[in-house]
């Protein structure tokens, strides 16, 4: 009965004429008829779908909140921020999966796992240097070579770390700017981490005369070095003899400071301040710097023969001193007498 009823149907169907437009509008409400059956037919799994998806957001958002609130009672904010996205966006990923497969029934999950994953390579040539950065940004933040708060030197660039970014660390220089800088760049270059530690060193050179006593000017920098409150005790100032200069005899000065740049560079200061007035007040000379020029006589005989021409000194013996011209004339006359 049901193979006659569908041959039926086949002799009473339209039949579809060469060159010509067919307008059927009943096959076109049947075919949206088709599709809300099948809309109907699936709306339980539809609705199921966004039950889970709903419920995956939602263990997203717990889990990011969790990694957020656990990294802040280990006083690491950003890696909270930056971890905590990553695994929201990776329960998600995970939810839509389970969701896809509860529509589509016959879509399998490790089909589906497949696919992405060969979308994912041409998504990673694609965006290669941003999830180059992400990845450096996020082990950056666990290995955590600087925190923020740092003061770091990389590429020549330095200032404060402000915060770390999935794509880059922006650093505040010590003038005001900003920088921006991929932390791919971070991860592979080397970097000065100058407040690793409680106290940085600092030193200069100071010049005294060479008639001036040596230990007397090193006991006069250590007792204006002692006056200062910023220059820490432990370890204590160190003044050494340092080099032979040629105007004068160099003294090193070391003394420690807080890490921080901006005390560093007040305390730089007033050392250099203390060093100078305790000097004066001792009458120990600071010489400027002593050069000899050497003159050269130019009205001898021997100028121009750098084996027989003096520097300037001693005196030539009376007589044997004569123009350079008057040389020149009687050797042309020589010369010419021997010719003939």
């Amino acid at each position: 009965m049901e193979e006659h009823t569908n041959k039926t149907a086949e002799l009473t169907k339209p039949q579809d004429l060469p060159q010509q437009f067919d307008f059927d509008f009943g096959m076109a409400i049947e075919r949206l008829d088709s599709w809300a059956d099948g809309l109907i037919r699936l709306l339980p799994n539809i609705i199921l779908a966004i039950l889970v998806l709903l419920l995956f957001w939602g263990l997203g958002s717990l889990t990011r909140r969790f990694i957020q609130r656990y990294s802040a009672r280990q006083e690491r904010n950003n890696l909270g921020e930056v971890l905590g996205g990553f695994l929201k966006w990776a329960v998600m990923l995970s939810g839509f999966l389970v969701a896809a497969t509860i529509v589509i029934p016959t879509l399998k999950p490790g089909d589906l796992i497949a696919g992405l994953g060969v979308s994912s390579v041409a998504i990673g040539f694609a965006f290669k240097d941003i999830l180059q950065n992400w990845l450096a940004g996020l082990l950056i933040l666990l290995r955590q070579p600087f925190e923020i708060g740092d003061q770091i030197d990389v590429n020549g660039h330095e200032g404060t770390v402000e915060r770390i970014e999935t794509r880059a660390t922006i650093i505040k220089t010590y003038d005001g700017q900003r920088i921006v800088i991929p932390n791919s760049n971070i991860y592979t270059s080397e970097i000065l981490v100058k407040t690793a530690h409680d106290k940085r060193r600092s030193q200069y050179d100071v010049g005294i005369g060479y008639g001036d006593n040596i230990d007397k000017a090193c006991d006069v920098i250590k007792a204006a070095l002692s006056e200062i409150t910023d220059v820490e005790n432990d370890p204590t100032p160190e003044v050494m003899p340092w080099d032979l200069a040629a105007s004068w005899v160099t003294i090193r000065v070391r003394w420690w400071t807080n890490n921080s740049s901006a005390n560093k560079v007040h305390v730089h200061a007033s050392v250099i301040k203390a060093i100078k007035l305790a000097l004066d007040n001792a009458h120990i000379d600071m010489p400027y710097e002593t050069q000899v020029q050497l003159l050269h006589d130019q009205t001898e005989s021997t100028d121009g023969d750098r084996a027989a021409q003096r520097e300037g000194w001693p005196s030539a013996e009376e007589g044997t001193s004569q123009p350079r011209w008057k040389a020149q004339q009687a050797y042309q006359g020589a010369s010419n007498t021997t010719s003939k």
